[in-house]
This record gives structure tokens, sequence and C-alpha cells, in this order.
């Protein structure tokens, strides 16, 4: 059995470790269509879902007994029952698919319908419930697999594709543009998403997100609503984030992340001012866990992070991603502003552990209609206050 997973490990790391040196070779070629009033050109997805389509599949797990809500906003869900839908897509030949971890947790079996209507079990090699990917694997071989591209080349304003199962309407394609990139939701602050326009209901969760030429660039995974439908918001797991977790998995059945061991917050125009920033940028550190990381390092509450190897710390939603993405042992550098002078340290990054998960539960965040956090005694000195809470 261990000689059989290495095998068809190796050859799925072989296709994923291919992902952005494929880039510049599109599968379905890209045709244009030129509105004749307004003479726009829009991209013709007609050919993209023609080669990519048989490489996305649909997903029903079955339970013995339904699951709690903190998945609330994830597009996958049907009634609280024994049966999730969603959708994922292939990788590998050979059987290897990813999907959203949100889609299959707790499953007591695993059905997989491909496009030519074979239905086919399948096991869960591993899942990573932090940045919401599973790898799961099929018996079969010769599978149409997708091509994956780079999502550090995508830019707002940019058409994507999705293909997926919404309400289990199988091989169903949407259209939109890239709204946003690196956005932070409050649940899942380690994933920097892509965010669209692309409509996207429940069963579309774990299914692609397409460029123009045919790359997949992201994994469906969530949507903001407050009617339970598609709202106009959509959120995809970069493809380059859902790769590097796949290797992990592929290789040691897990996957791992770096932990600094800190709570930061956004900065607000006054509080830059008071900081002497003349722009609200950094993460502003209101708590330093005992024995962490940074607190090894000698990082206080109240110092503001700038960036983070050289490369700037935007905001407070940049830091958890890049420290997430690096391996726990690994060193880097922070540029922090502490007390008006600027300076680096050096800190030996640790391993994030499930009890060091960062973010409220949806349904938290969904009740209280917004979030708060307390003021470190540092920001209270700053802005000459002795009491109150920081609304985000």
């Amino acid at each position: 059995m261990k000689q059989r997973l290495s095998a068809f490990a190796l050859l799925a790391l072989a296709l994923l470790c291919n992902t952005g040196a494929q880039a510049e070779t599109p599968v379905a070629p890209r045709t244009e269509t030129v509105a004749p009033i307004l003479g726009v050109v829009l991209p013709d997805f007609a050919a993209l879902v023609r080669s990519q389509g048989p490489a996305v599949v649909n997903i029903r797990a079955f339970r013995a007994r339904p699951l709690d809500q903190t998945q609330a906003n994830a597009p996958s869900a049907a009634p609280p029952s024994a049966r999730e839908l969603g959708s994922g897509f292939v990788v590998a030949p050979n059987g290897i698919i990813l999907t959203n971890s949100h889609v299959i947790r707790g499953a007591d079996k695993i059905n997989v319908r491909f496009a030519d209507k074979r239905e086919l079990p399948a096991r869960v090699l591993g899942i990573d419930p932090l940045t919401d990917v599973a790898v799961l694997k099929v018996e079969a071989d010769n599978l149409a697999t997708a091509m994956l591209g780079d999502s550090t080349r995508l830019e707002v304003g940019q058409w994507v594709l999705a293909i997926g199962a919404p309400l289990g309407l199988e091989r169903t394609a949407t259209q939109g543009i890239i709204s946003a990139l690196g956005r932070s939701l409050p649940s899942d602050s380690y994933v920097p998403f892509i965010q669209t326009d692309v409509p996207i209901n429940p069963g579309n969760s774990g299914g692609p997100l397409f460029d123009v030429q045919g790359r997949v660039v992201g994994i469906n995974s969530q949507i903001v609503t407050h009617t339970g439908g598609y709202m106009g918001l959509s959120f995809a797991i970069p493809i380059n984030t859902a790769v590097a977790v796949a290797k992990q998995i592929l290789t040691q059945g897990h996957a791992t992340h770096g932990w600094l061991g800190v709570s930061a917050q956004e900065l607000s125009q006054e509080l830059a001012h008071a900081y002497g920033l003349e722009l609200p940028r950094g993460a502003l550190l209101t708590e330093i866990r005992p024995g962490g990381p940074a607190a090894k390092a000698g990082l206080r509450t109240g110092d503001i992070v700038l960036a983070l190897d050289g490369v700037a710390i935007v905001d407070s939603a940049d830091l958890p991603p890049r420290i997430g993405a690096s391996a726990p042992g690994s060193e880097h550098l922070l540029t922090v502003l502490r007390e008006g002078q600027v300076g680096q340290i050096k800190v030996l990054v640790g391993e994030l552990g499930s009890a060091d998960k960062p973010g409220l539960p949806r349904q938290q965040v969904a009740r209280l209609g917004l979030l708060v956090s307390d003021l470190n005694d540092a920001t209270k000195q700053v802005l000459g206050i002795h009491g109150g809470v920081m609304v985000e």
C-alpha cells in the first residue's frame, strides 16, 4: 500500500509542481467576441468549457449525522442532512482530486461523479481546515486533468470563469471578473482570498476558478450573503496556496503552517497619526503570546510590523497568510516601528497548532454583526484614553 501511495503521490507532485510553469501554454484557444453596439471586446468561454469541463467533478459526501454550522457561509451544503454537495477537479490522471475540506469533512462515504456520468468512491488523502483544502483519490486511470495556473499573476478586473454544481446542477459555468486580491475573512485569516463577482451558490464549493486561458487560478470556497444565496461577493482560495498545501499532504499526510504568536489589528487614520505615520499601514500588534516565537524574538504589544523580509505589510490582513505560508523553523526579518523608531527584528517562526488558529467562528461573526478587539496598553497610552475597544 505504501509503494502504491508513493507512486501516485509522485505523479501528482510532478503535475502540481508545474503550477505557474504551465502558465504560458493555454489549453483552450483564446477567442473574443465583439459587442457590435459598444465595440467592447468580451472573452468567449465556450472553448474553455469544452476543454476543461471534463476535469471538473461533482462530489457527494454522505454523513451518518449532520455537522454543526461552522461553515455557514460556504457555498457547498444542502440543508442539515446526511448528504453534502460540492465540486472538485482532477489534477492527476490517476485520480488525484482537489476540493474544499468543508465539503467532505466528517464524511462516512464520498462519491465522485465525472462528466461521462461515471460515479466512483473516493478516499481522503488529507485535509487542511485552516486553508479549506482537501485532497481525494479515486481508483481510475487516464482521467482528464485540469491545467494549473499561477495565482500570483492575477490582476483586478481580469475575467474568470467557474465550473461546478450550484444547487446540484452539474457542469454549470458562470463568469465574472476579479474584484479584489488578498482579501482576509474573519474566520479564515490565513488565506489571501481572491474576491470575484462570479455567481457562486451552494454546490460550487471546491470547484475550479479558471482564467481565460483555461488555467485553474483558484478554488471556489465561500460567499458573503445575507440571504443564503449569491449576492455578488464570492471568494476563492488562490491555486498557489492550495497547491502548496496539497504537496504537503501528498508527501507527509498533512499540512503545516508557520506561527508567530501574535494578534494584530488594523490601523485607522487616527491611530496612524498617533503613532507618527502619515498613512495607515502595517499591522499593529495587540497581543503577544507568552513563550511564542514573537515573545522570544522580543516583539511587544504596540509594535507595528511594517514589512516581512523587506516586503511591505500593507495592513494587518497581510501578516497571517504570509507567516502561515512560512515553514516552521524558518527565520524571517521583521521591520518594526516602536516608539517612533524603525528597527529590524529576526524571528524564528513556530508551527501553528489547532488551538492557535485565529479568527471567530462564522456564526459568532454573524450574530454580533461586527468585530471588536481590545486596545492594548500601548495604544491606550498613545491615544490618551483609559478604556474602550477597537471596532473593525
